[in-house]
């Protein structure tokens, strides 16, 4: 017959194969009623090399590829620090509009953005909108909010207004 460490030992394999199951299926139906809590807890979840690393370095602009954007005039830049930050020093071709109102700014209409921001609104299948912020990292939440409204094709300029006064010297 069984043996009392047998059954146990299914037992404990049987469970662990329904809990992974359960937490699959709750992880699915989470990610379809809150997509947004979706997209953090695979951020936090997956194996890649550094959370969010392939999706972001292929979002990314150099200072370089700025300078020639902004050379080209084939840019579309957008300074998500605070007016004050803004007004200290700015890449002079920005347009500020702070993080915490980008989302309604870019909800605008196109009549009532260039109203608001005194430039063309961007269109969600353009290729050159650039976000900066200091250091990257509010300018990298800015691309997710662009990425989530179907700005597909926006990037973000990583080095910041820091490493644009250290390479321009301004």
């Amino acid at each position: 017959m069984f043996s009392v460490h047998g059954v146990s030992g299914v037992f404990i394999m049987l469970s662990c194969v329904l809990a992974q199951a359960f937490c699959q299926v709750a992880t699915e139906a989470n990610s379809r009623l809150y997509p947004t809590l979706g997209l953090v807890f695979r951020a936090f979840t997956t194996s890649s090399p550094k959370c969010g690393e392939a999706s972001e370095n292929a979002s990314v602009v150099t200072h370089s590829q700025l300078k020639t954007m902004l050379s080209n005039r084939d840019i579309q830049l957008f300074d998500v620090r605070n007016p004050d930050e803004h007004q200290a020093g700015r890449i002079l071709e920005a347009v500020n509009i702070p993080l915490g109102t980008l989302e309604e700014s870019l909800q605008l209409s196109p009549e009532l953005f260039q109203q608001k921001f005194e430039v063309k609104a961007p269109q969600k299948d353009d290729d050159n909108i650039v976000f900066h912020c200091v250091k990257g990292n509010r300018s990298l939440k800015a691309l997710d909010i662009a990425h989530r409204l179907g700005f597909s094709r926006a990037r973000h300029y990583k080095g910041g207004y820091t490493e644009w006064v250290e390479k321009e010297g301004k």
